[in-house]
């Protein structure tokens, strides 16, 4: 058996790329998510127009809602069809794309970079398509 055989035998099983994107995307958060409880040096390149306001309590706060996403979204990848785990992980990536485009656009703790822009664009990509093949993949009952 190759490796990517057996790694295989993981990924989710369901149909289309969209729960495999869901894996990708939580396995990002969690590696996000151990930078951010060991370092304030990442949270500081995202909120780069303001790094002072980043300390250890708010690198470590954010860390943990990385991660409550990261599981979310575990979950959304190999439930893809369980309506309420789906409609939950639309939210978390809705989450996102507010208070990253908030802290850009209203509140300007953040200036334009690849460290930031790439959340942004994360969840705007996962929300379209999360929303044109809701129909696809929830099982309504």
């Amino acid at each position: 058996m190759t490796a990517l055989a057996a790694l295989s035998a993981y990924l989710p099983q369901g149909p289309g790329w969209l729960p495999t994107w869901q894996l990708i995307v939580a396995v990002t958060a969690t590696l996000n998510t151990i930078g951010n409880m060991t370092s304030v040096a990442a949270s500081r390149k995202l909120y780069n127009s303001a790094p002072a306001f980043v300390n250890p309590l708010q690198s470590r706060t954010f860390a943990i809602w990385t991660l409550t996403s990261a599981v979310v979204r575990f979950y959304a990848a190999y439930n893809i069809h369980n309506k309420m785990i789906y409609d939950i992980a639309l939210f978390t990536y809705l989450f996102a794309f507010f208070h990253f485009g908030s802290e850009l656009l209203i509140f300007r703790t953040a200036r334009p970079a690849v460290p930031n822009m790439s959340p942004v664009v994360v969840a705007s990509t996962s929300l379209v398509w999360m929303l044109s093949q809701y129909d696809f993949y929830v099982v309504r009952s």
